[in-house]
């Protein structure tokens, strides 16, 4: 399963970023503004170095390390999720 089936599936992800585990609500996966493939998720899991451990964030593709598409799933967008997120030039699943 890769990330859009895991949006399609409304599935968790987890894995390694900037030397922290996450697990996070994929909400829309494409190409970001700056040419880098990234998802926009939803943290609910791990460590993050701002110390923001939930919330929105950014996460390029290419730095994401161990990437695991979970059996667990969520029940819907998570409130402030924008459709047609602005931040991406191609978006190529989104919920």
């Amino acid at each position: 399963m890769d990330i859009s089936q895991a949006i399609a599936g409304k599935h968790l992800i987890s894995f390694s970023y900037d030397g922290y585990n996450r697990t996070v609500e994929p909400h829309t996966y494409g190409i970001d503004g700056k040419g880098h493939r990234a998802v926009r998720a939803y943290q609910v899991g791990g460590g993050s170095s701002s110390g923001e451990y939930r919330g929105w964030k950014l996460f390029h593709v290419n730095d994401m390390r161990g990437l695991t598409v979970l059996a667990e799933t969520f029940p819907h967008a998570r409130p402030g999720y924008k459709r047609g997120d602005k931040a991406f030039s191609t978006i190529h699943a989104q919920l």
